[in-house]
């Protein structure tokens, strides 16, 4: 009787051990299905670009919205983490072309460490550099139908300047993170795929000039139910040109007809 009694008590706690463990494989699977349900839960997030004193004006200020980037990187912490993926690198070296005195395109987002290329498409020489926070370099002269390439290998914000020409400027932005977007003409923002969690937001724009090296932050949340950037006010810019030295930190000097580095290129 004391053994099946034994028996019985042995086989019951089988029972009890294997519920527990069935228990506790179910309570692993949903919650690796929870897990997995919430890092793919994605959304658009939307924001609008306005400028600052500029309300109830509307489109009557056409082409008054600046240059405007913005970006978000995930938070760590406990609870409410995004993930996001690493910014895929560039299929060809991206470039900023040097045409009609001007870069072309005026701002350019890549993901750090990308290479950049600057050829020249003008007939005479130009000058590139950049002297302010971010990547800094120096190109020296270099003559039309040559190029010259630059490793972008720091976050951040770079301005690029041409030493002979002060109308010209461009910026690269060197980012850790596919989770940006530039603002359109009527100042309209849209990052898609964007997955649920607590970010920083940044933003810059052409308006905070080469003085202000560091974007603006703030802490955000992305749900269901919080998708929106709201409204962005930023300063106004001045065209696309940025008040600057040259290379040397002075005013730039006049052109001279007789320089060679004026005189179009045969």
């Amino acid at each position: 009787m004391k053994l099946r009694w034994a028996s019985t008590m042995s086989h019951r706690r089988v029972l009890i051990w294997v519920a527990m463990l069935w228990a506790g494989a179910t309570g692993l699977r949903v919650q690796a299905t929870s897990q997995a349900t919430s890092q793919l839960a994605t959304t658009t997030v939307r924001g609008r670009v306005e400028v600052i004193g500029a309300e109830g004006k509307g489109k009557t200020r056409h082409g008054a919205i600046p240059g405007t980037v913005v970006w978000l990187t995930p938070m760590t912490g406990a609870g409410g983490e995004a993930t996001t993926a690493a910014p895929p690198s560039p299929s060809a070296n991206p470039r900023l072309v040097q045409k009609n005195k001007s870069f072309d395109p005026h701002i350019l987002v890549i993901p750090v460490g990308s290479m950049v290329e600057f050829p020249n498409r003008d007939p005479f020489f130009h000058n590139v550099f950049s002297l302010f926070e971010g990547k800094r370099f120096d190109l020296g002269l270099y003559e039309a139908g040559t190029t010259r390439m630059v490793r972008f290998d720091r976050l951040g914000i770079s301005y690029i300047f041409c030493n002979i020409h002060p109308e010209m400027s461009a910026v690269v932005i060197t980012m850790a993170t596919p989770l940006y977007a530039i603002a359109n003409r009527d100042g309209q923002l849209s990052l898609a795929g964007v997955p649920y969690g607590r970010y920083m937001l940044h933003v810059w724009s052409e308006g905070m000039g080469p003085e202000n090296a560091h974007p603006l932050t703030r802490e955000i949340t992305i749900a269901e139910t919080a998708s929106s950037l709201g409204v962005i006010r930023v300063p106004e810019a001045n065209g696309q040109r940025m008040a600057h030295m040259n290379k040397y930190g002075r005013e730039y000097d006049e052109p001279t007809p007789n320089n060679s580095v004026y005189k179009p290129q045969r």
